[in-house]
């Protein structure tokens, strides 16, 4: 990898340095450009970015999310994983969306892709989020506000608390007080529906997203070693502004039902999409820990031993079981353990 970086370096020796743009955006630019259209570029304003992996059976709902977050001046960007983006065109702020169609992709899988580094490098923040948010208690510019003054890097809406009784699949953040405007990466967080990334926490988390690996079990729970610095200051649960997650199976369908007779228990079974993604999801999970595990030996044994030490101590597995966010509940219900 590195030595690809180094032939992408050198690819540009020919090129004057000062012609060289390394950034883009997802900003929609019209093919001619008039004078009104010019006097209201304002290059000075802040940008922020709302990406969503969105099916159809969640437009209304979606529809809700995007006009709080337009109230905001939010560039937004919907990654339609099941293939119908016609059925949008009726939403009037959808003509200055922009729209990326790949059947039956996850939000990992379109953000490795589509948000590089170099592509949202103008956004302050980058909210990656689900379709299935309820979003009545939650106001972006507040959250902002708050992301800002607190100095978070990686944050995420509290969950109200009636939702995760809903999804039963969720880990409630412990003694959530509304009057509370964060509460830090410290024990127990609610899995990663809605996180927010700063610029320079959204550069480390999309190198940390495995490419082959669509799912993004255990990448989650690293993602406090993006926090630009030190985590349980950096990484917040924002109590104040909270969400409700509806925890509706989408991608991928609903499982299969159970045969209500021995007839039909006698038949071919019905393929059960959402257990094979559960399988699916398991193993991606156990490749990334071998993962992770080889990459910090390797990384031992290029340090010297000076140097090494701190790396011990800095990244020292308890910090990470004691620190980590957004941990996931697996089919026990119980919180799986970050090794």
């Amino acid at each position: 990898m590195n030595q690809d970086i180094g032939v992408a370096y050198n690819s540009l020796a020919s090129l004057p340095r000062g012609i060289i743009q390394a950034g883009s955006d997802l900003e929609l630019k019209p093919l001619w450009s008039t004078s009104s259209l010019r006097e209201k570029v304002d290059v000075s304003s802040s940008h922020n970015l709302l990406a969503i992996p969105v099916g159809i059976k969640q437009k209304s709902n979606v529809d809700v999310i995007v006009q709080k977050f337009l109230s905001e001046n939010f560039t937004i960007i919907l990654f339609h994983y099941d293939g119908n983006m016609d059925g949008w065109w009726d939403l009037p702020w959808s003509k200055n969306a922009t729209h990326i169609v790949a059947q039956n992709q996850t939000k990992w899988w379109y953000a490795k892709r589509f948000l590089h580094p170099a592509v949202v490098s103008i956004y302050d923040y980058i909210f990656l989020w689900d379709e299935d948010l309820g979003v009545e208690n939650f106001h972006p510019g507040r959250y902002l506000h708050i992301v800002k003054s607190e100095g978070l890097e990686i944050s995420q809406p509290a969950l109200d608390p009636n939702s995760t009784e809903e999804s039963g699949m969720l880990e409630a953040v412990q003694s959530v007080q509304r009057t509370a405007m964060v509460h830090h990466a410290q024990g127990k967080f609610v899995e990663g529906m809605a996180p927010v990334f700063s610029r320079s926490a959204w550069h480390c988390a999309w190198h940390l997203i495995q490419n082959d690996l669509v799912h993004g079990w255990g990448m989650d729970m690293k993602l406090g070693y993006c926090a630009q610095g030190d985590r349980t200051k950096n990484v917040g649960v924002v109590d104040s502004e909270y969400i409700v997650h509806q925890a509706i199976p989408t991608l991928g369908g609903p499982s299969a039902k159970k045969a209500s007779n021995p007839e039909e228990s006698m038949k071919k079974p019905t393929f059960d999409m959402r257990a094979e993604i559960r399988r699916q999801s398991t193993s991606e999970l156990l490749t990334f820990k071998k993962r992770w595990d080889q990459a910090v030996k390797q990384d031992r044994k290029a340090r010297s031993p000076l140097k090494d030490q701190h790396f011990l101590r800095s990244q020292s597995p308890n910090i990470i079981n004691t620190q980590s966010t957004f941990p996931r509940r697996n089919n026990l219900g119980h919180t799986e353990e970050d090794d």
